[in-house]
């Protein structure tokens, strides 16, 4: 059992091609700016905005009893040489973050962190660093972040970040791992029927001309220029619908604009939560039509501060809407927890943390 499972941890230092094809192509359908699987790392700076977290199958090896070298040591004695145990930690709001251990190869790093919550369960399954986190290097290189997995008796998720460098040795180099907040308690919402007829949609709704930040679908870059004016006609958002079946994400308008359905979805502080989602079309065969496109801005609103929206525009005769129902799939974030974690460490000369 541990070969297999050391196996498929070394066969993991790029992710499978299929695989960041199929998350890149959900990505487009999601109307998101998908995540990038490898990411240039700017000298002394990696944005984990850019960095892709795909969930790996592999069961958890590294915790604090347990430390991942400790484990791969009994199965492959001359790979296990390969990874520095560090054990360095930053605890913060009852948070404690681990370097575990590190394989340091030439220009490859492969590092192992772990995040627990020694007091309560803000640290589960579902886990997000979102865009919080950062790796600083002396040098320029990619990065890919990896999900191992989640032991439930001890409150710890185990992390694999990959870097690579351009031919530069990482060997003996300051590497910083820091991670300022972290989701949790996420909920998914797959094939939602929404409570809405489309029959009576809106053939006239009120619009404006909205700034658009992000947004995905196959003709995004035809109707959608980011790199000019970057704008789009959006329908004024109306009354949120009291009978949709999601927290923290508000149904916001239905209707036509040039000729094209639009729905809208409203997203309260999704700078804080990640809430997201995108809708679609099903006929009576259970046939899905998915957007043409979506684009996504904001407002501020004196009261709720800033407000984000989300607009999927469908290429369907009015007409024929009577043949479809209206679903989606949504993704909601119930806790938010801050610290700024950070640890400063040597692969080498394993030095203490800034």
């Amino acid at each position: 059992m541990f070969k297999e499972t050391y196996r498929r941890l070394n066969d993991i230092i790029q992710p499978d091609k299929a695989l960041v094809a199929a998350v890149l192509a959900g990505g487009q359908r999601r109307k998101r700016g998908a995540k990038q699987p490898f990411v240039r790392i700017k000298p002394a700076l990696v944005a984990a905005a850019i960095c892709l977290c795909l969930v790996l199958t592999v069961p958890v090896l590294a915790a604090s009893v347990e430390p991942v070298y400790e484990l791969i040591y009994l199965v492959s004695p001359s790979a296990a040489q390969f990874f520095v145990p560090v054990q360095k930690s930053d605890t913060n709001n009852g948070i404690k973050m681990e370097v575990v251990s590190a394989d340091i190869r030439g220009d490859t790093a492969r590092i192992y962190i772990t995040m627990q919550d020694l007091i309560g369960d803000r640290v589960d399954e579902t886990i997000d660093l979102y865009d919080s986190y950062d790796i600083r290097l002396p040098f320029d290189g990619t990065g890919f972040c990896g999900k191992v997995g989640y032991d439930p008796n001890t409150r710890t998720e185990t992390f694999l970040i990959t870097i690579k460098t351009d031919g530069q040795k990482i060997a003996g180099k300051k590497i910083t791992f820091s991670v300022g907040m972290f989701l949790s308690d996420k909920h998914v919402y797959d094939d939602i029927q929404i409570p809405v007829d489309l029959c009576t949609v809106s053939q006239n709704p009120k619009t404006q001309t909205v700034e658009v930040f992000g947004g995905g679908g196959e003709d995004f870059e035809k109707v959608i220029d980011l790199h000019g004016r970057g704008q789009a006609q959006a329908m004024v958002p109306g009354d949120e619908e009291a009978s949709f079946p999601v927290k923290g994400i508000d149904l916001t308008g239905v209707g036509y604009v040039d000729g094209k359905l639009h729905v809208q979805m409203q997203m309260k502080n999704s700078l804080d939560n990640s809430n997201h989602g995108y809708f679609y079309l099903k006929d009576a065969d259970g046939n899905r039509v998915l957007s043409r496109y979506s684009f996504s801005f904001r407002q501020m609103k004196e009261q709720e501060g800033q407000i984000s929206y989300c607009e999927d525009v469908f290429d369907v005769p009015y007409e024929e809407l009577s043949a479809y129902k209206l679903y989606g799939y949504f993704v909601t974030s119930q806790k938010k927890t801050e610290g700024g974690w950070r640890v400063t460490f040597s692969p080498e000369s394993q030095q203490s943390k800034d």
